[in-house]
């Protein structure tokens, strides 16, 4: 079963089981709705974190070329300036503007093919695919954009790392972010060091470019998550349903529903969607519920969707003791977005 057609009214995600041809998951790569028009000049360098403006001026060059190709081409050698690598990894904490500039890069590289997606959309497709179908797919891109490459599964970085160095060697340029492996502790760093140790194969294809910042989706939202009562989420999951399709489902049963539904199909559980209604929130105690949960409200953020829910806030369902784990990054960035996409 696909989204609903429906134009207005109230659905359940866990009435939802989409599917994804290959086809449709090739197609799906390029920017989410959030960063469909996002642009180097609109992305807010913050002038206390001068790394911000020179990381853009970086990402400006790279993504008018430079560097060397073998054959030349689009990419052919610039006269001068310093040679640009084929690869370019962004390092920083979560809301600096990573995933901006990435889409940047893919919107002004003047390439005839191009694709962006995260980590889980490419490693799924390898698996709809088969792995040489999947180099034969991408063979003679121009330019492919990895946002949140995950370091998590040894198995995963292994096959994209081959990957990414069969398309390299073809002529192609990679952009990427990423996350840390799960023994990875830190206060919201993406550290370089990490990523290219994991991708050491690929390591000297990349080029690292660091930017440091707060949050800035802080920088005016503080406090916690939105909690309605009872009456108050009716009122509100009515009012949207009146003007667009809401999801409506009890916070346990949708947690469980996703552990059904392989993470690269979470775009398409929220297709047609303009708000998503949450009943009664838990703190979890499960951290792979708590990590599919993650990767569920990527999605949700990507496309801009807010968020109504009753219950605990959601910015306090990860546990102390979740917090204190290897996970911690995914989680605060998590906790970042709910923050935002409750008070949307």
């Amino acid at each position: 079963m696909t989204a609903t057609a429906a134009r207005t009214g109230i659905v359940h995600l866990t009435d939802r089981a989409p599917q994804l041809t290959g086809a449709e998951m090739v197609a799906a790569l390029v920017p989410p709705p959030q960063f469909a028009d996002a642009t180097f000049g609109t992305y807010r360098a913050d002038p206390a974190f001068p790394s911000q403006q020179e990381s853009k001026d970086l990402l400006v060059a790279f993504a008018g070329g430079g560097g060397p190709t073998k054959g030349g081409g689009l990419f052919r050698r610039a006269k001068k300036g310093p040679e640009i690598k084929p690869g370019v990894y962004l390092d920083g904490g979560f809301g600096v503007g990573k995933t901006h500039l990435l889409a940047s890069i893919y919107h002004a590289m003047p390439a005839r093919r191009k694709y962006f997606g995260s980590f889980i959309e490419y490693t799924a497709l390898v698996g709809a695919l088969g792995y040489q179908n999947t180099v034969e797919l991408f063979r003679g891109s121009d330019l492919l954009c990895i946002d949140e490459f995950e370091l998590d599964d040894p198995g995963d970085t292994m096959v994209m790392t081959r990957l990414l160095g069969e398309l390299v060697s073809s002529g192609t340029r990679l952009a990427a972010t990423s996350n840390t492996p799960p023994n990875a502790l830190g206060e919201g760093r993406f550290a370089a060091q990490d990523f290219l140790r994991e991708i050491h194969a690929m390591a000297a294809s990349f080029q690292t470019i660091r930017i440091d910042g707060t949050d800035f989706r802080h920088r005016t939202l503080d406090g916690h998550a939105a909690v309605l009562t009872a009456a108050q989420y009716e009122t509100e999951i009515a009012a949207a349903a009146g003007s667009g399709v809401v999801s409506d489902d009890d916070f346990d049963t949708l947690v469980a529903h996703l552990s059904r539904v392989h993470p690269s199909r979470y775009i398409r559980l929220i297709e047609g969607l303009s708000a998503v209604g949450l009943r009664d929130v838990a703190p979890f105690s499960d951290q792979s519920a708590a990590l599919r949960f993650v990767a569920f409200i990527d999605r949700v953020y990507d496309a801009e969707l807010p968020i109504r829910a009753t219950g605990t806030s959601l910015d306090l369902v990860f546990p102390d003791e979740m917090l204190a784990g290897g996970y911690r990054k995914k989680y605060l960035r998590a906790v970042s977005r709910l923050v935002a996409s409750t008070l949307a």
